[in-house]
């Protein structure tokens, strides 16, 4: 059999119907049934989806959901969560209901602020190099503002900046760092658009060579906050508290604990990330950077006792989000999103997924201090199981409940579930 070669000219330049058509050649399918799925782009228009990606063939519908029961800053919201994972949006409901009493979420944002870096090299005198970059500090909010006069209008642009000499492979290089105010934009190409502006002057101004000009993914100038108290009554007494605290703890010190912490916490920010057509993946950088920096990773999240003997928890890290630009401003789904929401501006989208993500860690917590994390997950997990074993209509429901009362969440039993459900067993 000759393999198919995936060298085809022009593919970018074809239609979606006919790219559709290549892919599935070049893959030996021939089901009408496939090309159909794939030309079934859902509420996203194929023209819009072909403006967002290159070379577009169809789109990858994600479940979209609503977190309830959220109370943050004295506001009650409904929160849209885009996953695949069938526990995450309970989980949030879940933590947001235990506090709800209580006040629920108190959060803040330290700013709106990226950083962007142009690193300086093939310089003898650093140090010197350094001062003199600082000494030109009007002149650079000058340039950089001058990129984007919008911006300045709307109160954003430069705000400050930094230069940092670093040593690596036996040579020395400057590091500047422009420190930008982007308002409700996530921020990446304005502050790329100075530092690719600026480069050239710093390369004159020092006799130096510019290599990287490019932003910053740890956005520790743009810190979203959350904290919450959990009142021991309700969360099931003081036992359940230590539990946590314990888990915390563990996490706190332990980086193998600590990566799946956080991804727990991430599962909950990346949905809201994603539901409002923001970049998962600058989030995620951010937030792991972050967990990293003091030279250990550890939680993200930190959890106390207080004088009243109750369980405070909080939330502290870097979310770049915006309202402007890319798939938040162009997608109908993520448009709709930030309405159900009533965002006010990035700064308010920022706080309001920090309290999710505080929300979702509480019930990992919980889960795995009291129950297990498998319990509740496999419960919500088990109608996947029986999707994938080929029940339909209410054939579903049954077979996840003889599932969950099995204990035995398999592809295996549930076939023999659904097999004994149709034979009238």
């Amino acid at each position: 059999m000759t393999q198919a070669s995936s060298r085809i000219s022009g593919f970018h330049k074809l239609a979606i119907s006919e790219r559709i058509e290549k892919t599935l050649e070049f893959a030996g399918i021939s089901e009408p049934s496939v090309a159909e799925h794939f030309q079934n782009t859902g509420n996203l228009p194929a023209d819009l989806a072909d403006r967002l990606i290159e070379n577009a063939v169809g789109t990858m519908n994600i479940p979209l959901g609503i977190a309830t029961n959220l109370r943050i800053d004295g506001r009650d919201y409904l929160i849209p969560m885009a996953t695949e994972e069938s526990s995450v949006v309970a989980a949030v409901c879940n933590a947001a209901r235990q506090c709800y009493d209580a006040g629920g979420f108190t959060t803040s944002m330290s700013s709106t602020c990226m950083i962007a870096q142009i690193q300086l090299v093939d310089i003898p005198d650093p140090e010197n190099c350094r001062i003199a970059i600082l000494e030109r500090l009007d002149e650079i909010r000058d340039i950089c503002n001058a990129c984007d006069p919008v911006l300045v209008e709307h109160g954003g642009g430069f705000r400050d900046l930094e230069v940092r000499v670093l040593r690596a492979g036996g040579r020395a290089m400057v590091i500047t760092h422009l420190i930008v105010d982007t308002r409700d934009a996530m921020g990446a190409n304005a502050v790329n658009t100075m530092a690719e502006t600026l480069a050239p002057h710093i390369a004159k101004w020092t006799g130096g060579r510019v290599y990287l000009r490019i932003l910053s993914n740890l956005a520790d100038r743009r810190l979203a906050r959350a904290r919450c108290v959990w009142r021991s009554e309700d969360i099931g007494g003081t036992e359940v508290r230590d539990g946590i605290i314990a888990a915390y703890e563990f996490a706190a010190t332990d980086p193998y604990r600590a990566a799946t912490h956080n991804k727990g916490i991430m599962n909950g920010v990346t949905a809201v990330v994603m539901a409002t057509g923001n970049d998962t993946r600058a989030v995620e950088a951010g937030a792991h950077a972050y967990a990293a920096r003091n030279g250990h990773y550890g939680s993200l999240t930190h959890w106390e006792v207080t004088a009243s003997g109750d369980l405070a928890g909080s939330i502290e890290m870097p979310m770049a989000v915006g309202l402007i630009g890319g798939a938040t401003k162009l997608h109908p789904t993520a448009r709709a999103c930030l309405e159900i929401m009533g965002v006010e501006n990035a700064a308010h989208l920022a706080r309001l997924i920090a309290a999710v993500g505080l929300a979702q860690n509480f019930s990992a917590l919980k889960a795995l201090a009291t129950v297990g994390v498998q319990k509740g997950h496999m419960s919500l997990h088990s109608q996947n199981i029986a999707l994938m074993a080929g029940a339909v209509g209410d054939e579903i429901g049954i077979v996840a409940e003889r599932l969950v009362e099995l204990g035995t969440v398999r592809v295996d039993i549930a076939e023999q579930e659904l097999k004994k459900l149709r034979s009238g067993q």
